[in-house]
């Protein structure tokens, strides 16, 4: 139990740094910080001295400070110069040298940049020194800070294809996470459902009957243009994707060919040449080639050629049916997907095997992916540019802010886009997989990272759909796993003889041991290619989970509860009435069972669309719950036997206890996996 309380502990220390000390709360974390004493008054008349012009600088000032010609007013200077010395940089096409160094004094800041995108990242680290005063109370802390990124591609990506985003909330999300120094959106245009990309020579492609989701939205090529120019001025990379030749049932509908034919060939051309007109800051376009076997004789070969005949250089997806991508086939760049993916030597890769966030849970999966580094390298380098997070909205979801909630976007982008800034971790996702283990240098690691990220949620994400709250203090029991002969409700040990540290079931022991977290993989989504909390998990067994929560007074209170995850990419059975899950979990809460939710899609018939509803916590109010004062025991059963009604077999659980609006953790409140009743 000691080692627990002093997880809390230093969880709660972190949660209570002095919200004055800004330098703090930066994210993501510079490489080097030199403190020193006093602030910058952002309420005076400041002299700005930038050549460079830069358009987010000048929104910083525009929002805090007033200005002046007067020689001897305090000054905001900016200087080019060229590079940042003790920086790291490798060359990637269309991604300049972003390092800056930024010096706050009493009477002066200085801005050192290598080339003008520095600029833009020294005034995102202003804007957020700047966060949490008062209006009219506005300072900067003296500091000095020298920064730039281990890997220089850090991104996310939306299916706009498959469910359509209004181009309001891209840009909202564009401006949101550019704070956090996210540097590229990958805009995938087109799909099997439908094309969201305005062809001028095809109209056809956008119209209503060659949609068969959200008919009829899609993008003109003014809204793209001035998206790409909104994206740039904050230090965004637009990648746009037409995907050929697979995904692209919505061009044959329209078009009445299919792109492999030399008809179709010839309209790609064209249609390409409207997409490099419409995003000119574009370095690349991405043209999918994935997930259908290419059968016209150089197709391929043909479509990046055109690209670059255009100016721009070709991304692709990683692997591709059939083909060796080499540089032979004119790829500029691979996106790595699934565990087939693999680095192809001499070009950058863009590592996207386990970020597709669709899969995702809210809370295990964002502690995986941030411990691990990206494709085993602790920083960038000529063949592997970064990493993107992305969106794939298989199953219908009923809008934008539900895609945003469901697939937790915020924690999962910020998180990776952290780790690709700062550089490091330990093993790669692979190997180290998604356990939260509180001892090790990891959890103190992660922990700083939450305290931040809620931190930013409370303020530059306040009102945006943020199912994350803190886990870091939450802390765990967990049985071996007992057999159960197929039958999940069978009564075991833990049952009968309560929380224990090892039982003796049939002869065979089995140990209790410890896991931290609001979400626990006991079998991930992609099996045993990540390491879970059971190193081989088996079917037809049980485990049990149990923490006590003290709370000082009697007190309502709400909590995240779920069983199964359901992907946004599957076409998986709801539970039936009155059950978790479809395995046969339950919970109980001082020994009184918590009952699950009545489900909107309970003994429906599911395609891809039907509208995933209610199924994951996020979509749902948080189950109202009472804590008695004192000690409070949670109680979970976990049996691991699939009724074949979901796909992906994800043994997990969810829990942690919130306000009641579910907003955020409950306050004062400790999580121990045992306590001392004597």
């Amino acid at each position: 139990m000691r080692r627990y309380i002093f997880s809390a502990l230093v969880a709660l220390l972190c949660s209570t740094i002095d919200v004055g000390a800004k330098i703090a709360h930066l994210l993501p974390t510079p490489k080097i910080v030199k403190e020193s004493n006093g602030t910058f008054n952002l309420n005076e008349k400041i002299r700005i001295e930038d050549e460079s012009q830069n358009a987010l600088l000048e929104k910083f000032i525009g929002q805090h400070c007033r200005t002046t010609k007067k020689r001897n007013a305090p000054t905001i200077t900016v200087k080019m110069a060229g590079s940042i010395e003790g920086s790291y940089d490798y060359p990637l096409h269309g991604y300049p040298d972003e390092a800056y160094r930024l010096k706050i004094e009493p009477q002066a800041i200085t801005i050192e940049a290598a080339t003008p995108i520095g600029v833009t990242r020294a005034a995102q680290t202003l804007m957020q020194l700047a966060e949490g005063y008062e209006k009219g109370k506005e300072a900067l802390e003296c500091v000095e800070i020298t920064d730039w990124p281990a890997f220089k591609l850090r991104g996310f990506m939306h299916d706009v294809g498959r469910s359509y985003i209004p181009i309001e909330d891209i840009r909202r999300q564009i401006e949101l996470l550019s704070h956090f120094k996210i540097n590229t959106f990958h805009f995938h245009l087109t799909e099997n459902q439908a094309w969201r990309f305005e062809v001028k020579k095809y109209p056809q492609l956008t119209s209503d009957s060659s949609m068969t989701r959200f008919a009829g939205l899609y993008y003109t090529q003014e809204q793209c243009r001035e998206l790409e120019k909104f994206a740039a001025e904050r230090g965004v990379i637009i990648i746009p994707e037409i995907d050929m030749p697979g995904h692209s049932q919505a061009f044959k509908r329209a078009m009445g060919h299919s792109m492999q034919s030399a008809q179709g060939v010839a309209e790609l051309k064209e249609i390409l040449e409207e997409v490099a007109a419409t995003f000119p800051l574009a370095p690349y376009i991405h043209i999918g080639a994935d997930e259908e076997s290419i059968t016209y004789p150089g197709f391929l070969e043909t479509m990046t050629e055109k690209v670059h005949s255009l100016g721009k250089k070709v991304i692709v997806w990683n692997p591709i049916r059939g083909i060796r991508i080499t540089k032979n086939i004119g790829a500029d760049m691979t996106q790595m997907w699934s565990t087939a993916g693999r680095k192809v030597d001499g070009i950058p890769n863009i590592d996207c095997r386990y970020n597709y966030i669709n899969h995702f849970d809210v809370y295990a999966d964002v502690a995986g992916i941030y411990k691990s580094n990206i494709y085993y390298c602790q920083q960038g380098n000529a063949e592997v540019a970064g990493s993107i997070t992305a969106v794939w909205n298989d199953r219908k979801l009923t809008d934008a802010k539900e895609i945003i909630a469901q697939n937790n976007l915020y924690a999962s982008a910020i998180a990776s886009a952290e780790r690709a800034w700062k550089g490091g971790g330990e093993e790669y996702i692979e190997k180290g997989g998604t356990p939260l283990r509180s001892h090790e240098k990891e959890y103190a690691e992660f922990a700083d990272w939450e305290r931040r990220f809620l931190f930013h949620k409370s303020r530059t994400l306040k009102g945006e759909p943020v199912p994350y709250v803190k886990q870091c203090n939450v802390h765990w029991c967990i049985s071996g796993a007992f057999p159960n002969n197929g039958d999940a409700g069978k009564i075991l040990p833990p049952e009968t003889e309560g929380p224990k540290d090892c039982y003796t079931y049939e002869g065979k022991e089995y140990p209790t041991t410890h896991a931290t977290g609001a979400g626990i993989y006991l079998r991930h989504t992609w099996g045993g290619i990540i390491p879970t909390h059971f190193a081989a998990p088996q079917t037809g067994t049980t485990a049990y989970a149990w923490t006590y929560i003290y709370s000082p007074v009697e007190q309502k209170a709400g909590a995240q509860i779920e069983f199964q995850n359901y992907g946004r990419s599957e076409r998986d059975l709801a539970p039936e009435a009155g059950k978790w899950d479809r395995r046969g979990s339950r919970i109980w809460l001082n020994d009184k069972e918590i009952v699950a939710p009545a489900w909107k899609n309970s003994g429906k018939s599911i395609d891809n669309e039907q509208y995933l509803l209610d199924e994951n916590f996020t979509a749902r109010p948080p189950v109202a719950i009472e804590l008695k004062k004192g000690w409070n025991k949670i109680f979970i059963k976990l049996p691991n036997n699939p009724d074949g009604g979901v796909r992906l077999n994800k043994w997990m659980f969810t829990f942690v206890v919130t306000d009641c609006k579910g907003e955020n953790a409950l306050e004062n409140i400790i999580y121990s996996p045992t306590i001392n009743n004597k």
